[in-house]
């Protein structure tokens, strides 16, 4: 009798929020796509999106992703014949009812800066649905770090942000896969790209709305980007990293902030002629009482500073460690791409901590 090949494995994923990210993470999963099912054993399919400007769609054997991407990028809803009751409780609801596979909701939803809300919600509804979740939103892990590392545990399924601090960059997979037994002390960084963007550009000389302009043309900057320029993001970025890494417990309102602003060039030309940087710098310290104070503010640094020479969208973070001393990452080049790839990164852990092979079959982990 001819054996009949194993039937695929797959990875059915939920995607709530279509906006740049959600729909450059789309692209690449179809362009590396592959990648997984050849080294993971998995087939993936997106069989629902939920975008609260273009509406949702559900299809549990696979949206028609082109379709939804040209619909949405020509203003157009993602559905003529939308169901009202169709919103993004129901789309991760309903996964409960797809393959016995890998599921897993992404969440791609814009950063509330006052609660983390409403992805925290979603992300607490993934778990009970038996969801693992992929994340670029930064409020989870600002805003309810430990208590959903804990919901997830307990629910056994996996909870990653890997794209929600500094793009494609592995700054949690580091601490979290190559620095057993080592304790951060601290951090400091460049952590916004809008922000370093323009700082950049005051040093040339330009004007700070032009090169605000840029960054909101390419999709970096949100329409109101005030979260960048009041510095709300990199205060949610240190929150995410101290919650993580140094288990601080705090959000984005525990942490000092200033931000900059047009007035800001005058700043950065006199820490020029100084021979000196202004870059925002995003720092985080464990107190002597334990406690963890965290900041985020222009600094003028030392020219030889490695923060001082991250120019344009570039960013960079050291950790200041127990055993190991200083530990720099460095991204010279951030954007959509980056983030979504941090996604796919996400996607393919998840496939390596909980997809079975075939009998015999080795997994290819490069």
């Amino acid at each position: 009798m001819r054996c009949q090949p194993p039937l695929p494995m797959f990875l059915d994923v939920a995607l709530i929020g279509f906006g740049h990210v959600g729909r450059r993470f789309a692209r690449l999963l179809a362009e590396r796509g592959g990648m997984l099912l050849a080294e993971q054993g998995v087939t993936v399919r997106i069989v629902g999106i939920s975008t609260n400007r273009h509406g949702h769609v559900w299809a549990a054997e696979g949206v028609d992703v082109p379709a939804a991407l040209s619909r949405v990028e020509a203003g157009r809803r993602l559905s003529d014949d939308e169901d009202e009751w169709l919103t993004p409780p129901a789309i991760i609801n309903l996964m409960r009812g797809v393959s016995t596979g890998l599921r897993v909701v992404v969440e791609t939803t814009t950063l509330d800066i006052a609660a983390g809300q409403p992805a925290i919600a979603y992300v607490q509804q993934a778990f009970a649905a038996g969801c693992h979740v992929v994340t670029a939103n930064k409020g989870p892990a600002a805003f309810a770090y430990a208590g959903l590392r804990d919901e997830a545990r307990a629910a056994g399924v996996s909870f990653l942000f890997e794209g929600a601090v500094m793009d494609g960059i592995p700054i949690f997979n580091l601490a979290r896969e190559t620095l057993p037994g080592v304790e951060v002390l601290g951090f400091r960084g460049v952590v916004n790209s809008t922000t370093n963007h323009i700082l950049s550009a005051l040093e040339d000389g330009e004007a700070f709305d032009p090169a605000l302009a840029r960054m909101q043309d390419v999709g970096i900057a949100e329409a109101d980007p005030s979260l960048d320029i009041d510095g709300w993001d990199a205060a949610a970025k240190v929150a995410a990293l101290a919650n993580v890494l140094m288990d601080a417990r705090i959000t984005p309102l525990d942490v000092r902030r200033e931000g900059i602003g047009p007035r800001s060039a005058d700043a950065a030309l006199r820490a020029i002629e100084a021979g000196r940087r202004l870059r925002l710098v995003a720092a985080a310290a464990r107190l002597d009482d334990g406690s963890v104070e965290a900041s985020v503010g222009p600094v003028e640094l030392q020219a030889g500073d490695l923060l001082a020479n991250l120019r344009g969208q570039a960013n960079a973070l050291v950790l200041r460690t127990d055993l190991l001393g200083e530990i720099a990452v460095c991204q010279l080049t951030g954007g959509l791409t980056q983030t979504a790839y941090a996604l796919l990164v996400d996607l393919v852990t998840i496939c390596r901590r909980h997809a079975p092979l075939p009998a015999g079959a080795p997994r290819r982990i490069p």
